[in-house]
């Protein structure tokens, strides 16, 4: 046992001294008492608890999952389930809850969402077994399954459209500074594993778009400063673990040896640092699941570059997959998803969460979604059959964990049938269908035509849910088990055949069969009428006599009894046998029923997008290698849909033109002024969302849109402040800032929105312009730059890339009319009274916030703009030209000197004399 060797936790510390074989022996005076002895089923319970301290024990015990000591102190809480006890343990009571076993994956599913781990700890042998034993003796029982949030199968703990991604995250130094970090992702209830590699800057953006439910690292990391914010930041939960677990020597020894192979050469190439990621990853899943192998796909690479960058903070303010409050209702993939299986919907998730940038690639998926989008018959057909689907891929996983029931056999069943109806829907085309459209039919027509008519020859049509249960083999599929059905079904027809034999026989019409569970099935007579039996000992074997009765069997009644008792246990067998055969038959086909599965959801995907494009009237859009940024009549998805669901006010569509204009070179930055609430924020976040949409291969909410590639894109809206890490409002935004001025390029996609408001208006107003510079300068991103800076549109005439566009509005008897178009030029206005008398402010405040802003206005101030413009140097040229203390003087100087002088009237001589006139004079300056 471990007790006695390992710490053991709380109210487990002074087990050893009950349990310990070793004993001091004093005299009985001088003896205490002994404490009570732990039972052999809570010894048992303590040494399992022991060897998992970190998880939840449900500990089973008949049809209830038990917890005790601290794990049902914490459980009740959580679940809100009653707190009782269980005798005592060091002379108190023991605590203990507990859930069914029927309705265990509902709990599980809570605990999980909070963030515990469970260890289901099951009965391991028959109870008959330990009887032999003794009477002392308790069932074996062993923890079959660690339960943490990467690691789910069920489908009751897992949401249909959304990937449950394990990940892991290892780190590689060479020299100075962060290191290279590896990082693998899988998903164990469909198979998909992936690796990448990222610096320490690209970090939180590729955790980001993984969005992993659990993300393994070393402890060294958990451990470090700088990494600490990063994991703070993550939604899922962060397991540290043993650096073993990514030792680098090994690690590709033990990828290897799970995929049973020689060489990883097969694969890929692989940095060490991804190596070591994997391989933490797969010895995470073997030891969670104790020794089974789930069927995950070989490890694919994600090259650099492939993807969109997309940071958290962009993610979060441009609500792609769910909103800032957490809700997926409201964000851009709520409102774009027409997927009709989980398949479907997972593979637009991903798409989402990793928009393409190669050109070519985006093609081609816009070519498939052009020929669906023409073909609406075809389009509908495919979108019926794909209905019919189920999730082969998490029914493959569980069938492969041993965790299947009968209904994930038939989910096999007809997601293959529906694999074959489609790949001869694709076949019937009248045109040849796209490249990525004929994978997807030489995917579906490989299917194992034997395997699909097995399973629908073997299965039953209506299926219980666990195997268990058995009667889900069909009536006709295996000759003994059909006869063995009868007789367990239609005992009591046998039965009443056989007295009616005996009747006839002995002549007694009172004769009748009984059973009770002391002699089994027995013959009952009157007493009068036993003498025609007892005559017939040969025959007819007394068993027992009754006053006014007399009970005897046969050794044809025997038999039959033994055949009727052991009907249904040998029913079950063959069911299990057959459960069993068609469970391998389903693993040996994994990989042809993985691509069935993918291309089903490429279909789905495909054929949604379709449908979305005409019921809301998407364009196709043009994506290339330029900076082309041109959108005509542009839209926000979530706002127009949300719009025509809650009003019947239109969206107003607008144009943007951020592409580099001639002789220009990149790309323009285009700073939006005007009210709040006129649509600033919206036009800012449509024009990035137009971007994410059409490189993920979707048509998109505009008449027509331009886009060259955008490789990162970074947003900076809203205002939230971030008080756990001691951050204000203003802080965050600053933090967000200072990211995308480091590190947008001239391919990204800038989206700022009301910088330096939330602080001091000079200190605010100096942020903005600095910032703008810097965008121009430095970043020479195309970008859209929302303000109330109104003083900020003078630099339009100083930066050549910068143009200014404003929100139109009408003012009407005093209140703002929003028009919520953008319109070339700048307001001189910010309407922030007018927006405050909408909100509802006392009529007295609104009156005299006018009082105070005509006073103010009077007043003028503010330096003009264009003074401030005049007598600030350009950004640019203080970069290229860093000024030393005194520089100033020596520029007014030589400034006189060279003011005094006329080339024209020089002679050469007199030249070549103000010349060194002039650089002794700087070589004065600088001793």
């Amino acid at each position: 046992m471990l007790v006695g060797t390992v710490k053991l936790p709380n109210q487990f510390d002074n087990v050893a001294a009950m349990t310990s074989a070793k004993v001091e022996t004093k005299p009985a005076s001088s003896r205490p008492a002994s404490p009570p002895q732990a039972t052999p089923m809570m010894e048992q319970y303590i040494e399992i608890k022991t060897a998992n301290p970190d998880s939840l024990l449900f500990y089973r015990m008949g049809d209830f999952y038990e917890l005790f000591f601290e794990d049902a102190e914490v459980a009740s809480r959580a679940l809100g389930i009653t707190l009782t006890k269980r005798g005592k343990h060091l002379g108190e009571d023991i605590p203990m809850c507990g859930v069914p076993i029927h309705a265990a994956d509902d709990y599980l599913q809570k605990l999980i969402a909070l963030g515990h781990r469970v260890a289901v700890c099951e009965q391991t042998e028959d109870p008959a077994e330990a009887r032999k034993r003794g009477s002392k003796s308790v069932v074996r029982r062993d923890v079959v399954r660690l339960v943490t949030p990467g690691t789910l199968t069920e489908d009751r703990l897992l949401e249909a459209g959304a990937n449950n991604y394990l990940a892991a995250v290892s780190r590689l130094r060479t020299g100075e500074g962060a290191g290279t970090f590896g990082i693998a992702w899988i998903d164990i209830s469909t198979g998909a594993f992936r690796v990448t590699e990222a610096d320490a800057v690209n970090l939180p953006a590729e955790l980001a778009r993984i969005d992993a439910s659990e993300i393994v690292i070393p402890d060294v990391l958990d451990d470090d400063a700088e990494l600490r914010q990063v994991w703070r930041n993550l939604r899922g939960s962060v397991t540290p673990v043993a650096r073993v677990l990514f030792d680098g020597a090994t690690a590709a020894d033990r990828l290897a040896a799970f995929y049973q192979v020689a060489t990883l050469d097969g694969f890929g190439a692989f940095t060490r640092a991804e190596l070591c990621a994997a391989s933490a990853v797969v010895a995470y899943v073997e030891k969670t699941q104790l020794g089974q192998r789930p069927p995950l796909d070989a490890p694919a690479r994600d090259s650099a570059g492939r993807a969109m960058l997309i940071d958290p903070a962009t993610r979060a303010n441009l609500e792609l997959v769910r909103t800032l409050s957490g809700e997926k209702t409201g964000s851009l993939l709520s409102v774009i998803d027409r997927t009709v299986t989980g398949g479907g919907s997972r593979l637009l998730a991903g798409r989402l969460a990793a928009p393409l940038t190669d050109p070519d690639e985006i093609a081609s998926r816009h070519d498939s979604l052009a020929f669906l989008y023409e073909d609406t018959l075809l389009r509908e057909r495919l979108r019926t059959s794909l209905r019919e689907a189920p999730d082969m891929p998490r029914a493959l996983s569980r069938i492969a964990l041993e965790r299947a029931g009968p209904r994930d056999l038939a989910a096999i069943r007809y997601g293959l049938e529906a694999s074959i109806a489609l790949a001869a829907l694709l076949d019937g085309c009248p045109s040849e269908p796209p490249a990525e459209l004929v994978a997807a039919r030489a995917a579906l027509a490989a299917v194992p035509r034997d395997l699909t008519e097995k399973l629908a020859a073997a299965l039953d049509d209506d299926l219980p849910l666990l195997k268990r249960d058995g009667g889900f083999v069909r009536e006709g599929y295996a000759a003994e088990l059909d006869e063995l059905r009868q007789l367990r079904d239609e005992s009591r027809k046998v039965i009443a055949r056989l007295q009616a034999e005996y009747s006839e026989t002995a002549g007694i019409r009172a004769l009748k069969i009984k059973h009770n569970n002391v002699l089994g099935w027995f013959i009952e007579v009157p007493a009068a009428h036993a003498e025609k039996l007892t005559s017939d000992p040969g025959t007819f074997i007394h068993r027992q006599t009754m006053a006014g009765a007399m009970r005897f069997t046969t050794t044809e009644l025997g038999d039959l009894e033994t055949k009727i008792a052991n009907a249904g246990d040998r029913s079950l067998a063959i069911e299990l046998e057959i459960f069993a055969d068609l469970a391998a038959s389903i693993v040996a086909a994994g990989d042809a029923v993985k691509a069935a599965a993918e291309a089903l959801a490429v279909l789905d995907v495909t054929a949604a997008l379709a449908t979305l494009a005409e019921a809301e009237g998407y364009a196709r859009p043009m994506v290339d290698d330029s900076l082309a940024f041109d959108i005509e009549g542009g839209r926000h998805p979530v706002v127009e849909q949300a719009l025509r669901r809650d009003s019947s006010e239109p969206f107003v569509a607008n144009d943007c033109h951020l592409g580099p204009e001639k002789d220009v070179g990149n790309g323009c930055i285009w700073l939006v002024t005007g009210p709040n609430m006129a649509g600033k924020s919206t036009f800012l976040r449509q024009n990035a969302l137009i971007a994410v949409l059409a490189q993920i291969g979707a048509y998109v909410p505009a008449t027509s849109a331009h886009i060259g590639v955008v490789d990162r894109l970074f947003s900076r809206v809203g205002a939230a402040d971030d008080l756990a890490r001691g951050r204000s409002t203003f802080m965050v935004e600053m933090v967000e800032t200072a990211a995308i001025l480091n590190q947008a390029g001239e391919r990204s996609l800038v989206i700022l929105d009301e910088i330096g408001r939330g602080t001091a208006t000079f200190d605010g107003l100096s942020i903005a312009w600095a910032a703008i510079e810097h965008l121009h300068e430095v970043n020479r991103a195309r970008a859209l730059f929302a303000t109330h800076y109104h003083e900020l549109t003078a630099l339009s005439q100083r930066l050549e890339r910068l143009e200014n566009a404003t929100v139109k509005v009408k003012e009407w008897k005093g209140d703002v009319v929003f028009l919520h178009e953008i319109v070339p030029g700048a307001a001189d206005r910010s309407y922030g009274i007018q927006v405050a008398k909408l909100a509802g402010l006392p009529g007295s405040v609104v009156e005299r916030a006018r009082a105070v802003l005509t006073q103010l206005e009077e007043q003028d101030r503010r330096a003009p703009a264009q003074a401030l413009i005049d007598d600030l140097p350009l950004f640019a040229a203080q970069i290229a030209r860093p000024q030393a203390a005194g520089a100033g003087s020596l520029t007014d100087e030589l400034g006189e000197l060279l003011d005094a002088l006329a080339p024209d009237d020089m002679t050469p001589r007199q030249a070549h004399e103000a010349l060194y006139r002039l650089k002794a004079k700087r070589s004065e300056t600088k001793a």
